[in-house]
């Protein structure tokens, strides 16, 4: 038996496969030196917080201040990283945070820190990584090949969680070394490699034959396909419910070293750094989860057991216990979010993956942002141990989610589907000429009626999915075999994104709608441009007429005496 055919083997090589790519290794590599930055200047920033201010709620709204800007940026950064290319937006964000996390220093160094100017500086800091997400995540597909995406999530994963291994650690001995200003300053500097290695990246950009959307149009389009895709809506339901309650971990854990276990910030670090190593440990093992459990059962088991860690955690006060339980939950913690990440990947494609990565971001934020003031709140009312239960008590209902919102299974990828050719037409268009309606005709034989039916309704998720609006079915009454799908694209050019945005699974959709027709000929198509009142030109050389304008209209000359 050669080596490959060890389980142990084959696990350890599938999860390293993305590193034999140098790009993805360079990238990779640099991203834990910028997760060891932001990972260490959180820690400052909490403990600098927890001097100036015995407030929970002030503390627990340091991680809101670097959450939020993904909640409330992440789809316009979603559409930017669509529509520009990936390592240029990339670029941009490192620089945009590198310039906060300066100036935090160069403030902090200077003496004038004040709980407000921290969360602000916070905010600047996290609205660059929040711009930088959905590019680099997206762009991951474009570094490795497609069969080894999973196991680059599963990397980036580790990569952040090497860093939470270590990184907390570290900063709480630079915090009780050289203070909070020594934290600032070298989050900075480790922002450097990876805005090195991006540079170093030759990204071949594949140029579209169309022309870019504009940004609101690129956001209508992202949350268009989001909302018309059930795999992704119920990854976002479930994601932001974790992230709600599961919070409450990070949040309250300077609170937790100090009142809890009655330590100071090496203690802090300390704890964060067991559940940065149980991270690390929980995604050496998504691989094998994926292969043995089904999503949704997985998502259950990550659920119960952070419950039960949440628990010990708010009982516990001994470290060695504490540092336990913070090992297992950081573990299961990882691997949901992990399977969350990688269902929304492989559901998404190419041309919509920033802006569906950015609407996970926001989920992923939005419940941390939320829970983080939420649990913060109830801490000053009612006590850290308090608030702990609390958490831990609705996390382990939470999977009682999965009877109504369960994770669709999904495999692999969703592969851009061949391009079509322009359709033939003998009316001049323009890209602005709308709106355009479109009607297909089947005959299909009345025992298959149901069945194609049902099959239409799939049909229309995925037409909506791409651009299509106003979609209907009918059936003729005076002749039943006879049905008619209608639908309207805003505009030509939306109609030829829109034929172009197919996957290989919508093809094949389309294909199985087809093969119900019994006709003599093919599916009759029609492509009908609508004429309403006031969009018709008087003259070839007159330009198509604003919103606002109107149609003259004759009136009868008034008769004279």
């Amino acid at each position: 038996m050669n080596d490959s055919s060890s389980p142990k083997t084959f696990r350890v090589d599938g999860i390293l496969a993305p590193l034999h790519n140098s790009t993805f290794r360079r990238i990779w590599l640099a991203s834990l030196f910028s997760n060891l930055g932001i990972l260490i200047q959180g820690v400052g920033a909490a403990w600098a917080m927890t001097e100036m201010t015995s407030s929970a709620d002030k503390v627990a709204l340091v991680q809101t201040a670097l959450m939020l800007p993904v909640m409330l940026i992440a789809m316009p950064a979603g559409a930017i990283a669509d529509m520009y290319d990936r390592r240029v937006v990339a670029l941009i964000a490192l620089s945009i945070a590198l310039c906060g996390a300066a100036t935090l220093a160069v403030v902090d160094w200077r003496g004038l820190t004040t709980p407000d100017l921290l969360l602000g500086l916070c905010f600047v800091v996290g609205s660059g990584m929040a711009l930088m997400g959905p590019a680099w995540q997206s762009s991951v597909s474009e570094q490795v090949p497609a069969e080894t995406l999973p196991a680059a999530v599963a990397l980036n994963g580790i990569s952040y969680n090497i860093a939470r291994s270590f990184g907390p650690a570290i900063g709480g001995i630079v915090v009780a070394a050289a203070g909070a200003v020594a934290a600032f300053a070298l989050n900075a500097v480790l922002y450097l490699p990876l805005i090195v290695a991006l540079l170093l990246w030759n990204r071949v950009a594949e140029p579209s034959r169309l022309p870019r959307e504009r940004l609101s149009r690129a956001i209508i389009s992202g949350v268009r396909y989001i909302t018309n895709s059930p795999s992704i809506k119920i990854v976002l339901a479930r994601t932001m419910v974790t992230g709600l309650i599961g919070g409450s971990i990070s949040a309250l854990m300077p609170l937790v070293a100090r009142d809890l276990l009655h330590g100071g910030a090496q203690t802090y670090g300390i704890m964060l750094g067991a559940l940065g190593f149980g991270s690390v440990i929980g995604a050496l093992f998504i691989g094998e989860m994926r292969k043995r459990m089904s999503g949704e059962a997985a998502v259950r088991a990550c659920t119960l057991s952070m419950g039960g860690a949440m628990v010990a955690v708010a009982l516990s006060r001994q470290s060695a216990l504490t540092a336990a339980a913070l090992v297992l939950a950081g573990a299961v913690w990882t691997i949901a979010w992990t399977l969350f990440n990688i269902g929304v990947q492989l559901s998404a494609p190419r041309w919509v993956a920033g802006r569906s990565l950015a609407a996970w971001q926001t989920a992923f934020s939005g419940g941390l942002a939320i829970g983080s003031w939420g649990w913060g709140h109830l801490t000053d009312v009612a006590g850290v141990q308090t608030a702990l239960l609390v958490s831990a008590g609705l996390m382990l209902i939470s999977p009682l989610l999965g009877l109504w919102l369960r994770m669709a299974p999904i495999s692999e990828r969703q592969q851009d589907g061949e391009a079509l050719a322009d359709p033939e037409v003998r009316l001049p268009l323009t890209y602005r000429s709308g709106p355009l309606v479109v009607e297909i005709e089947y005959r299909v034989a009345h025992e298959n009626a149901r069945a194609f039916h049902n099959l239409m309704q799939e049909v229309q998720l995925y037409r909506q999915r791409n651009g299509a609006y106003g979609w209907s079915i009918a059936r003729d009454i005076a002749d039943p075999e006879l049905w008619t799908e209608r639908y309207h694209c805003p505009t030509w050019l939306d109609y030829l994104r829109q034929r172009n945005r197919w996957t290989q699974s919508e093809r094949a959709l389309d294909r199985r709608a087809v093969a119900f027709h019994i006709g003599p000929g093919p599916v009759r198509n029609r492509r009908m441009l609508e004429r309403p009142f006031g969009s018709v030109r008087w003259k070839e050389d007159v330009p198509d007429r604003g919103t606002d304008e109107v149609l003259p209209v004759d009136r009868p000359l008034a008769r004279t005496n």
